[in-house]
């Protein structure tokens, strides 16, 4: 249930309707098909980075899936601690439509205290196109299931609130 604390929560980040920016809420949901144990919940986080932010309110372990531009082949996959990240964005000056997940831990560390996680994860996957109305690319789709069965492994093992 929103707003429920969780053990851990997955949430995919990225823009349905943008080719392979989509990896995030696509992941999500092929987690949700494949099941999941009762410890985890998946959100999709779309383009909304406030709703992260508030989101991840008291869960132990958020992990994060979005799409990146960095000039690696499509289908590269990087995991990145979240404390590497929650630093970087500045929040002088942010508006919602500029808000994105990078800036949502930045403000959830602010805005959450001691209800903020314990431990973030961050998966993000070299996208190839971002059309308009595309599907994800084989490459994307490919390391989006790779990622799948790595996180599912990984969610498998209980992870028991302190």
């Amino acid at each position: 249930m929103y707003g429920q604390p969780v053990d851990t929560l997955v949430i995919g980040c990225g823009n349905l309707l943008r080719g392979d920016d989509a990896v995030g809420p696509v992941l999500v949901r092929r987690l949700l098909e494949r099941g999941l144990p009762e410890h985890v919940q998946v959100a999709d986080g779309g383009t909304a980075g406030m709703d992260v932010a508030f989101r991840m309110r008291g869960a132990r372990h958020v992990i994060l899936v979005d799409a990146c531009r960095t000039g690696q082949p499509p289908g590269t996959l990087y995991k990145v601690p979240g404390a590497e990240l929650e630093q970087l964005p500045p929040l002088e000056g942010i508006h919602l439509h500029a808000f994105r997940w990078d800036h949502a831990l930045a403000f959830a560390r602010w805005l959450l205290k001691d209800d903020y996680p314990q431990q973030i994860d961050v998966y993000l996957i070299e996208a190839g196109g971002l059309e308009f109305g595309a599907p994800l690319s084989p490459p994307v789709e490919a390391a989006m299931e790779r990622l799948a069965q790595i996180l599912l492994a990984e969610l498998a093992r209980p992870e028991p609130r302190p």
